[in-house]
């Protein structure tokens, strides 16, 4: 199975990369069938390892020094869900390392409660649900004139092919990581991508000035129980004119909501929306305080302020706590090495 590797010790568990194409197909059928997590398709990102279990149940994770750093829960069928996480615990046992769970959903966080993990939230994942939708209205008012601004300045807006276009998108990549600074590192693992076996469920939508290419955005498929799009990459390029990322964002609202799609996920942001009513039990007092230092202190660390006030013009109607998972307690070091692994530092 190309670079797939059966495991000796537990029958039918297989141990490979996402970039390889027939594990990436055993991963999405995972997703699409399984998920109930908006942000679930990133567990397809080039770079992760997948684990997958007996019944098709899928771990998406990446190594962090003694670390296994999981994403998004277990994608599998629900009598297997628990199975599969205590398969991954030996799999991660037999290698001397430690699970720390990321972006759990609150079922997902029952779960590993369950199995012995300590949870604490660590943030929120927003989203508008598009039958009910509409920028009319008094409170959308600065947002309209944005994104009338950026199609009276010219603006043109399209859906269009990431194979026809994959030069402009890396051209806008390499600029917009230029103008963040040359120490500044292009966060990983939590974000999205563009490329690789699973690129032609993406859409991608492009914003051109005059036919220069000055923006994108470029969505992922959700599924599960709120199924939609997923607001995943966004870049432009440092001299892009307010209400571009709007303007786009608009249009491609504007399609979905034309398909009848149900919503549309902003994703999750990490350091915003906590709040004690959410934690679970087991859960570690000191990863919450340094959580909530993180939520007021945080911005040079991760952009969660600026996430947030874009996703906020928007008014989501649903957010969704989102939780992180430690196996054997909750240490400072795991926290480390997240941050560590996503480039966050």
């Amino acid at each position: 199975m190309g670079s797939v590797r059966q495991m000796s010790r537990v029958p039918n568990i297989l141990q490979a990369r996402a970039e390889d194409p027939e594990t990436a197909e055993l991963a999405l059928t995972a997703v699409q069938k399984y998920a109930d997590n908006p942000s679930a398709f990133l567990a397809l990102n080039a770079g992760n390892k997948m684990f997958i279990g007996d019944g098709g149940a899928l771990v998406a994770y990446r190594e962090a020094g003694r670390f296994f750093v999981q994403f998004g829960g277990v994608f599998g069928p629900p009598e297997r869900q628990a199975a599969a996480l205590q398969d991954f615990k030996e799999y991660a046992r037999a290698r001397k390392r430690l699970i720390v769970g990321i972006q759990l959903q609150r079922a997902d966080a029952e779960l590993y409660a369950a199995a012995g993990f300590v949870l604490n939230q660590v943030g929120a994942s927003y989203a508008v649900r598009l039958p009910e939708f509409t920028l009319r209205g008094t409170r959308f008012m600065k947002l309209r004139n944005k994104i009338s601004r950026a199609r009276r300045d010219g603006l043109d807006v399209q859906e269009v092919s990431f194979a026809e276009h994959q030069d402009s998108v890396e051209r806008i990549d390499e600029a917009w990581l230029r103008g963040k600074g040359r120490h500044v590192k292009e966060i990983e693992f939590l974000v999205g991508e563009t490329g690789g076996p699973v690129q032609r469920h993406r859409r991608l939508f492009l914003g051109t000035l005059d036919g220069r290419p000055l923006a994108y955005i470029s969505y992922a498929p959700a599924f599960g129980s709120r199924p939609g799009w997923l607001h995943d990459l966004s870049r432009r390029l440092p001299e892009a004119g307010p209400g571009v990322m709007e303007a786009i964002n608009a249009t491609a609202l504007e399609a979905f909501t034309r398909e009848h799609a149900e919503w549309l996920h902003f994703g999750f942001t990490p350091f915003t929306g906590l709040d004690a009513a959410h934690e679970l039990t087991p859960s570690s007092a000191l990863t919450g305080k340094l959580l909530r230092f993180l939520a007021e202190k945080g911005e040079p660390v991760y952009p969660a302020a600026s996430q947030l006030a874009y996703k906020s013009k928007w008014a989501p109607q649903l957010v969704l706590p989102e939780y992180l998972a430690f196996e054997g307690g909750a240490s400072l070091r795991a926290v480390w090495s997240i941050l560590r692994l996503t480039k966050s530092i």
